[in-house]
């Protein structure tokens, strides 16, 4: 018979050589103690899966109750975000302020062109979205006194952002368009997939310039 060569007891760390090949502990009060241990290990990681399942759960029942204005909700919010992204360095479409007052809400919002009650079927259009200073977007503006509206000035700074053919196409006309749920899920995985692709170039440039 083979002589069994030493271990470590997992319990207390000391050295000892097992009377057989199942012997674990270097005494019964280690083996206990371990066995106590092992069983609260394993207890905790069944609670955590159960608490992962039930939230699983909770969010499968909450989307399969959410209603097609959600998903547009839910879309439109993370498509506002990628716009303020996209144009993180470029001033108000309308006015073209660079540091606007701080608002409620914040300096910056996703301004359209054609507004989402003129023309929804170019909510998502991202030519028809671009960074604008709450002050322009709430109607008020610079340009009032110029006998310049937002939106004229607007039309103006995007023509020569965008050129005036594709400002054109914006004016219209275009087919109605509602989007399925399937669709409009898409969009949701779309747009956040493209604001963490400019975080992460703006990431890469922080640390390039380290």
């Amino acid at each position: 018979m083979n002589e069994l060569k030493p271990r470590i007891c997992p319990e207390c760390w000391k050295e000892f050589t097992p009377r057989n090949s199942m012997q674990k502990c270097d005494s019964i009060s280690c083996a206990i103690a371990y066995a106590k241990k092992k069983q609260e290990q394993k207890d905790k990681r069944e609670a955590v899966a159960a608490t992962r399942e039930k939230r699983r759960n909770l969010r499968e029942r909450k989307i399969a109750l959410k209603k097609r204005s959600d998903w547009v909700a839910d879309v439109q919010r993370e498509f506002n975000k990628f716009i303020r992204l996209r144009d993180a360095d470029m001033p108000c479409i309308s006015c073209g302020e660079k540091n606007p007052p701080m608002l409620h809400g914040g300096q910056w919002d996703c301004g359209h062109f054609l507004s989402v009650g003129h023309a929804p079927e170019l909510r998502f259009e991202e030519l028809n979205a671009h960074k604008q200073c709450k002050s322009c977007n709430g109607g008020a503006g610079h340009y009032a006194h110029k006998n310049k509206t937002v939106s004229q000035k607007y039309r103006e700074n995007l023509i020569q952002k965008i050129g005036l053919p594709k400002v054109e196409w914006l004016e219209g006309p275009h087919e109605p368009k509602k989007y399925t749920i399937d669709q409009l899920k898409e969009l949701l995985v779309l747009y956040r997939s493209k604001q963490r692709e400019i975080n992460k170039q703006l990431r890469a440039q922080i640390e390039q310039g380290e």
